[in-house]
């Protein structure tokens, strides 16, 4: 794999890697907590063919550093400015999942300006009480992440793909994660609450749903679609990892809006 990094303000390594031809517009993919960028391979033959597709490893996940402690949204939304600031790139369509799309949500409201077009797939803008994330965050740092792998893939899909040999790579993924940097997305995702400033996303968004998803139900999906003006929305028959669980009609989806 032809990776490269980039050093944030605060010292961390960011990983990036770019696919798809030189000249193409620039489709920038924010992977989910517990995943890497390799959670986007499904996508890749069909983005490849419209963009120049920059994947990058959130901060504690993947081959990106994961400094101790815990993160906030702001430092998640920062890393994507910042890596697109180091690569010269002046604007971006932006599709993220889960806590991408809580990171694609920052980003249309503190840097509008670099966002031309904006996907929020299986996300929320609020996801507590903050009581869950702290036990969560209690069992990662006693257990590591194989004391909530078994909960944590019955929240990614549905019984019937779990079923399937489909979810191997999803379960080797969530393998290699850093504990600290799991353990400090979690804090990011307990401290947020986006709800008050949806109002304030005026780009042209996709909110893609998943109708079988328990993490980010269909209930989450509609306050997002409902407090950002214009929004349209998607709801794929799939569990929370709706881009793995249904690729081609994920990867329909978010053509059909960005080259809208």
């Amino acid at each position: 794999m032809m990776m490269d990094f980039v050093t944030t303000g605060d010292g961390c390594r960011i990983a990036y890697r770019f696919d798809g031809p030189a000249g193409a517009p620039v489709l920038l993919l924010s992977n989910s907590l517990g995943t890497a960028m390799d959670m986007w391979v499904p996508q890749m033959p069909f983005l490849t063919q419209h963009f120049r597709v920059l994947r990058y490893d959130s901060r504690g996940h993947g081959l990106s550093d994961a400094p101790n402690g815990a993160y906030s949204l702001d430092r998640l939304g920062r890393d994507v400015i910042e890596l697109i600031d180091a690569l010269s790139i002046p604007s971006i369509a932006f599709c993220g999942l889960s806590k991408g799309g809580m990171v694609g949500q920052w980003l249309g409201v503190r840097a509008p300006e670099r966002i031309q077009r904006l996907v929020l797939a299986n996300t929320s803008p609020y996801m507590g009480p903050p009581s869950g994330w702290d036990g969560r965050i209690a069992a990662v740092r006693k257990g590591g992440l194989a004391a909530i792998a078994d909960a944590v893939l019955e929240r990614w899909f549905t019984s019937s793909f779990r079923a399937t040999e489909a979810i191997a790579p999803a379960r080797a993924m969530l393998k290699t994660i850093n504990p600290e940097g799991y353990v400090g997305c979690c804090a990011a995702i307990r401290d947020m609450d986006m709800r008050p400033l949806l109002g304030l996303i005026a780009i042209p968004a996709l909110v893609i749903g998943g109708s079988e998803d328990t993490a980010t139900p269909p209930d989450h999906t509609y306050t997002l679609v409902n407090g950002i003006a214009n929004a349209k929305c998607v709801m794929l028959t799939a569990a929370h990892l709706s881009n793995l669980e249904q690729p081609e009609a994920f990867a329909n989806a978010l053509l059909d809006h960005l080259k809208s």
